[in-house]
């Protein structure tokens, strides 16, 4: 991926993982209003609405936040509209906190070669006492609630409920793995495979922190990269945290932009 700039691969990421992506589940509705494309999940989920994609300048922000606002006020329904660094205009984070939407943390938007990362983790081994192994659909995910909470806090559950949702839309479009000692997970890690394009994005990657340091989060990376390979995808795409980025980096991914979730809730009664 040496010979790719970044703002080649941007454009890529930006046609095929946010205005063109598909939802992972048909029941979802894909709206393009304007400048904006928006996805609106089933009433019964409390996640998945928000703005995936805009193409917006000084003149036309405003109005399209407002009215997305508008329109998600109308539902009823919370959403985020998910920013990246190189969005326009320069000040969107701004008039977004101005319309009364809430900033997560930052991350890193990390990109690298598939055959890059599968190059340089192979061989890759868990450590003694570790077993890293691919959950069957089946399976039931609710350790990963567990683990999530152990090292997060809080009720992880709208996690598997999400997980389970897109394994039953698209069995083959999301895969599970976990790392565990005995019958304990100390870290998992998911990767979706994004139909109709050229990227798998790699999620959770949580470890407990008495496991942490001793490769665990590799050997998951290294599993999802070779899967990703076998597929013929070309590029891995991370959200990563400060404690993820530095791994990645040295595994041959790049930092392309940088990502920040803004959230509205409807007001309460």
């Amino acid at each position: 991926m040496t010979n790719v700039s970044i703002t080649e691969i941007l454009a890529c990421f930006d046609a095929q993982m946010r205005r063109d992506l598909s939802p992972p589940s048909p029941t979802w509705r894909v709206e393009r209003a304007d400048r904006v494309v928006r996805w609106v999940s089933p009433p019964e989920l409390p996640w998945g609405c928000g703005v995936q994609w805009a193409d917006l300048d000084d003149d036309t922000a405003d109005g399209a936040i407002a009215e997305q606002v508008s329109y998600f006020a109308g539902l009823q329904r919370r959403f985020e509209w998910k920013t990246y660094g190189h969005d326009r205009p320069a000040d969107l984070g701004v008039r977004l906190r101005a319309a009364g939407l809430e900033a997560g943390a930052e991350e890193a938007l990390v990109i690298g070669a598939v055959e890059d990362v599968a190059a340089a983790t192979a061989g890759t081994a868990p450590p003694l006492g570790i077993t890293v192994r691919c959950l069957d659909n089946g399976e039931p995910l609710d350790r990963i609630a567990a683990l999530q909470s152990a090292v997060w806090g809080g009720d992880w559950a709208w996690l598997i409920a999400e997980l389970r949702q897109e394994q039953r839309a698209d069995p083959g479009a999301l895969s599970v793995h976990v790392a565990e000692a005995g019958h304990q997970i100390v870290c998992a890690g998911w990767v979706r495979f994004h139909r109709n394009t050229q990227f798998a994005s790699l999620w959770g990657g949580s470890t407990l922190r008495e496991w942490r340091g001793r490769g665990i989060y590799r050997s998951l990376v290294a599993r999802r990269a070779a899967q990703a390979r076998e597929r013929g995808l070309r590029y891995l795409q991370v959200d990563a945290s400060p404690d993820s980025r530095p791994i990645l980096e040295r595994l041959g991914l790049r930092m392309a932009s940088t990502t920040t979730p803004y959230v509205w809730s409807p007001p309460q009664p």
